[in-house]
C-alpha cells in the first residue's frame, strides 16, 4: 500500500514497512511520523508484496517483519538485496530468533527486536541509512555462538590475501561499524573511493554485502571486537 501523504523532500528518509499485523505497521507508522527527518511512503503485509512495493516506491530504508505468511521476511530481504542493494534493510522481529545469522546473510543492515523504544528505533533507522549496521545487544550472544561453530569448522580466510592493504584499512573500518563518510574521513579519501573499494572487497571476498564482509572479516580473525 502506497501512502500518500506531505510532499518528500531530498532530506528527508523515506521508509517501507512489512508486517503481517495491521496494527503493527499502524503503531510503528504512528511513532515515525513524529519524526520530522523521516517519512513513511508505503506499508505491505507481506514478503512478495514488499518486494513490489519496493520496486515501485525504492525507499531508503525498509523496515522488515521476519515471520510472515507466503513469502517470510528473509526471502524478501535477499530478494530487495539483490535488486537493490543501496536500500538499507531493518529486519525487526518479536524475538531473538535463532535465525539471526541467516538473516543477516540475506542482506540485512539492522538486526532489532520489537519491543525496542522508539527514541532507538528512530535512531538505527538514521544510522542505517548513513551506512552503519546494528545488532540487537540481546542477539550478539546467539551471533558469536555461529561465528565461534564456523571457526571449529575451519574458516577459510585466503580471500583476505587478495585485498590491497587500503582494502584492508577499509574492511576494517566497515567491521567495526564506521559508514562511508566516517572512513573517508578517517583514511583521508574521498566517499566516492570508500565505495569503489568496497565494491572490490565484496567482489574479492564474494560477499554480497558490507555487513556479510564485516562477518567475513571477524571469522578470518582479521579483527578482533
Amino acid at each position: 500500500m502506497v501512502i500518500e501523504g506531505r510532499a518528500w523532500t531530498l532530506d528527508e528518509i523515506r521508509v517501507c514497512i512489512v508486517d503481517d499485523h495491521a496494527l503493527v505497521r499502524q503503531g510503528l507508522a504512528r511513532v515515525l511520523e513524529l519524526e520530522p527527518r523521516i517519512q513513511v511512503v508505503g506499508e505491505a503485509e507481506d514478503g512478495q508484496t514488499a518486494v513490489n512495493l519496493v520496486r515501485q516506491l525504492q525507499p531508503d530504508v525498509v523496515l522488515m517483519d521476519i515471520n510472515m505468511p507466503k513469502t517470510d521476511g528473509i526471502t524478501a530481504s535477499r530478494m530487495i538485496n539483490q535488486e537493490f542493494p543501496d536500500i538499507r534493510i531493518i529486519a525487526l522481529t518479536v524475538y531473538d530468533d535463532d535465525r539471526v545469522f541467516e538473516v543477516i546473510r540475506a542482506g540485512v543492515s539492522a538486526y532489532i527486536l520489537k519491543d525496542v523504544n522508539a527514541e532507538d528505533l528512530i535512531q538505527a533507522i538514521i544510522d542505517v541509512h548513513k551506512g552503519r549496521s546494528i545488532i540487537h545487544p540481546r542477539v550478539t550472544g546467539k551471533l558469536l555462538g555461529e561465528f565461534a561453530r564456523l571457526s571449529k569448522q575451519g574458516t577459510n580466510g585466503s580471500c583476505i590475501n587478495l585485498l590491497t592493504q587500503r582494502e584492508k584499512e577499509v574492511l576494517e573500518l566497515i567491521a567495526r561499524g564506521q559508514a562511508n563518510r566516517e572512513i573517508a574521513q578517517r583514511l583521508y579519501i574521498s566517499e566516492k573511493t570508500v565505495k569503489n573499494h568496497i565494491t572490490s572487497i565484496l567482489r574479492k571476498l564474494h560477499v554480497n554485502d558490507r555487513t556479510q564482509a564485516a562477518i567475513y572479516a571477524i571469522k578470518s580473525k582479521m579483527v578482533e571486537l
